[in-house]
């Protein structure tokens, strides 16, 4: 196998000697596990099969229950989560929702009888105040192990891995009034999500400790381009200079509203999204908008379901994560 490979590549890519990638691949010698992981990445990231002796055996499977795969922020989610169980020999089970498809619970009810070990819910019902937190006892009951992502709903007994999205809004609010802005809006999806509360809530707090006496219009509508566009149009008619949004898809909607409205992104209207999803950099304008630690996230959800599975867990607790406001060119000082 070793000579098939070509072992300078692999060294190169993985930072290490040849002789390093050769003991690894061969099984011989002893090996840091950080350096066998570089090793075992490099030939991920390169193409090549790894021997046999390498492939990680499965230890169970992990049940991944997303929302529509279309916003790149759940794709980062689903592949972290995987990257993170992986070393662990757990295989995730993508569980995508679409409109009209498979609901959350027909998934649960498949992942129970696959006899999956545990289950990460991302952005899911769980999020939603509305929806019956009946399906999540059952889990409870049934001994099904499961952590939830990004809505931290206070009558399910589960970790939850969350963004502080009050003080995510309360950093735009503040960025945007150092800019000179006066005339703020917020525009997020459903009232009835936790996400989307926690945003209202920090906004209007924010706008009040910050703008007092300002106005602060808040447009619920739905996480998309669509609605993203129609809740710029709402808040332009307010006389917003500055808008919030509680997603990337939603604020690329508002910029796309304000450029056919004629108004120019940032010198007329300044932009803010949320998530710093893969290509925001790239947009025109680049995208001023919210880091959310991904990675950090998920590996904290996994590491807590995985002690949940072995049952070593001496205190289950949820986590909230700092998000980053990334100052890019869709934002600039007031000009009207």
């Amino acid at each position: 196998m070793a000579d098939r490979i070509r072992l300078a590549d692999l060294a190169k890519q993985a930072g290490v000697s040849t002789a390093t990638v050769s003991r690894v691949l061969n099984g011989k010698g002893t090996v840091a596990p950080a350096t066998r992981k570089a090793v075992l990445t490099a030939l991920d990231l390169l193409g090549y099969e790894r021997p046999e002796r390498l492939r990680q055996r499965p230890g169970g499977l992990i049940g991944l229950v997303v929302p529509e795969l279309s916003n790149p922020i759940f794709p980062s989610f689903a592949q972290n989560l995987e990257s993170t169980m992986a070393p662990g020999g757990y295989t995730p089970l993508l569980c995508t929702q679409t409109a009209g498809g498979v609901t959350e619970d027909a998934y649960v009810q498949i992942l129970i009888d696959q006899h999956a070990s545990g289950i990460v819910f991302v952005s899911g019902l769980h999020a939603d105040m509305t929806a019956s937190i009946d399906r999540y006892r059952h889990l409870q009951e049934l001994h099904v192990p499961f952590v939830t992502i990004n809505g931290a709903h206070p009558g399910i007994d589960a970790p939850d891995f969350s963004t502080d999205d009050v003080s995510a809004v309360t950093q735009a609010v503040r960025h945007l009034a150092a800019q000179g802005h006066t005339r703020i809006g917020l525009a997020v999806g459903p009232s009835r999500f936790i996400p989307s509360q926690q945003k209202a809530l920090g906004f209007t707090r924010a706008m009040a400790q910050i703008l007092p006496g300002a106005a602060a219009p808040i447009v619920n509508t739905l996480f998309t381009v669509e609605g993203g566009q129609a809740a710029a149009a709402q808040l332009i008619e307010s006389e917003c200079t500055a808008i919030v949004c509680g997603s990337d898809i939603m604020a690329l909607g508002a910029i796309r509203y304000c450029e056919g409205a004629g108004l120019r992104v940032p010198a007329d209207v300044s932009i803010i999204g949320f998530d710093d999803s893969l290509l925001m950099p790239f947009t025109n304008p680049p995208l001023t908008t919210f880091h959310q630690p991904v990675r950090a996230m998920c590996e904290a959800a996994i590491s807590t379901l995985l002690s949940m599975i072995d049952d070593t867990a001496t205190s289950l607790r949820s986590m909230q994560f700092h998000a980053e406001l990334i100052v890019r060119e869709s934002t600039a000082r007031c000009s009207r």
